[in-house]
């Protein structure tokens, strides 16, 4: 199994002068998730190298076993610092796509074309791909063969409204993740704040909050082992 993570290049927080990145434990539990289950893993970002960390991540209270093995974890910390050009990533050689959560993703890979296209590129060869938490925002622009908006009729989650209140955010993100998929046709739920919600369409997974990564990534092993 070789699989392709994704991670956001962005770590400017709109223009709140704060920073933010990628959510630790939204590429941390599926990281060893996926490792442990043997799968090979490249990580890749728009502009390569080290992707930023969203500091908030980092806070004790977001920290998790998954996390506290990370920061342990010298060899993943070092592949971490050097990420793929995503120019530089062919889809054809990997068997799926993760993309963990965190604010970046919705101004940096909602809106890259080779992102788009790496997505449209998977799905399209009967590969699966999965985003948490605010990751579903990089489906924003991807359409299906149909032409029509992926998700439009699909089962779908994200990030919720409610949750994006709750950390004071809704009027700083360039969008909702839970209005764009509902705006572009999907068919949206979701759990309690904060607790876990993985939704399952065919080959496309999303879960909803940091709480879904690692039963995203659950989904997608049980969708590779299907093969």
């Amino acid at each position: 199994m070789n699989v392709l993570i994704v991670l956001t290049s962005h770590d400017e927080l709109g223009n709140t002068g704060k920073k933010t990145g990628f959510w630790l434990e939204e590429f941390a539990a599926p990281y060893y998730a996926l490792r442990d289950a043997g799968a090979q893993i490249t990580l890749a970002s728009p502009k390569g190298g080290q992707p930023p960390l969203d500091p908030k991540s980092s806070d004790p209270s977001a920290q998790t076993e998954a996390t506290r093995r990370f920061d342990a974890d010298a060899a993943a910390r070092a592949e971490l610092s050097n990420t793929k050009r995503l120019a530089d990533v062919d889809a054809n050689d990997y068997d799926a796509v993760f993309y963990p959560g965190g604010h970046g993703p919705l101004w940096d890979l909602a809106e890259d074309p080779l992102s788009i296209a790496l997505i449209e590129k998977t799905l399209a060869a009967g590969k699966p791909v999965a985003a948490v938490c605010h990751a579903p925002g990089v489906l924003r622009h991807v359409k299906g063969a149909d032409g029509r908006p992926l998700v439009a009729g699909k089962k779908v989650t994200g990030f919720s409204n409610s949750e994006e209140a709750a950390v004071e955010l809704t009027d700083v993100v360039p969008f909702l993740v839970e209005d764009m998929l509902k705006a572009n046709g999907g068919n949206y739920s979701k759990a309690a704040d904060w607790a876990a919600h993985v939704a399952t369409d065919g080959l496309l997974i999303t879960g909803q909050n940091p709480a879904s990564s690692e039963p995203v990534a659950e989904a997608l092993l049980a969708q590779l082992r299907g093969k």
